[in-house]
């Protein structure tokens, strides 16, 4: 069994929503098109009705010459605990599971216009795009594309595709360069620098993330995060590759 299968969670609507992720039945699944990873939209039951979720399998993974065979669920549900407990909450609910074919992720779907991408929303929300581009920065991304941010009815914006992260050596690739050089907002420092005693060695956070990453992964995440604090600036695209492809 996979040391992060969850637990089942308490009641209210969140947990819910994570209970029917983690243990709900699959009532139905087909293999979404495009893409070099195996993805497969679910229908699952849960207690309020039916829950549309993506689900990630590990065996569907291509394998990559850079990142080891097999961990991009992992790196997935790694880059959700760190967005959810840290309080920026803008990627959907995650788990890791038990599928149809075997152990992977399963993410609650985000109703959305599959038009809009961070390229025709950033000429009037691009501050919107400061956080994410910080916690890219954080977790070292390696493919931040357009096409990973959905805007969902009451105008939320969301942040889906997170396997190319938290790699030990700098892998930094994304869209979201307009901020090269600026100063980080203040809210996105105070809230890094509240979140650094939870990736010390035993804290409950570093604990969750040893489970999932290796230790290696573990102390560049926390370097990468004391360099952020004590320069925190956006920085400049590097000699390497500096964007995706596709970008979106």
């Amino acid at each position: 069994m996979d040391p992060t299968l969850p637990r089942r969670p308490d009641g209210d609507a969140a947990s819910e929503t994570l209970d029917a992720l983690g243990h709900g039945e699959v009532k139905s699944i087909r293999m979404m098109p495009y893409g070099s990873n195996a993805v497969f939209e679910a229908i699952l039951k849960g207690p309020g009705g039916d829950l549309r979720a993506i689900y990630k399998p590990q065996a569907g993974e291509a394998p990559l010459w850079d990142f080891p065979s097999g961990t991009l669920y992992r790196r997935e549900y790694a880059a959700y605990l760190l967005s959810h407990e840290t309080g920026w909450g803008f990627i959907p609910p995650t788990v890791i599971r038990d599928g149809p074919h075997g152990v992977g992720t399963m993410q609650l779907f985000i109703e959305h216009d599959p038009r809009v991408t961070f390229f025709s929303l950033r000429d009037y929300r691009l501050d919107d795009f400061a956080g994410v581009a910080a916690f890219d920065v954080l977790t070292n991304n390696a493919d931040r594309k357009g096409g990973d941010v959905l805007e969902d009815g009451d105008g939320r914006l969301w942040f889906i595709d997170h396997g190319l992260t938290f790699h030990s050596d700098y892998k930094l690739r994304t869209v979201i360069w307009e901020f090269q050089g600026d100063p980080l907002p203040r809210p996105t420092t105070e809230r890094l620098r509240e979140m650094a005693p939870a990736l010390e060695p035993g804290e409950n956070l570093e604990r969750k993330l040893s489970e999932i990453l290796n230790a290696g992964e573990v102390d560049s995440l926390r370097s990468r995060l004391e360099a952020l604090l004590e320069e925190p600036v956006f920085p400049w695209p590097g000699l390497h590759r500096s964007v995706p492809w596709p970008p979106v």
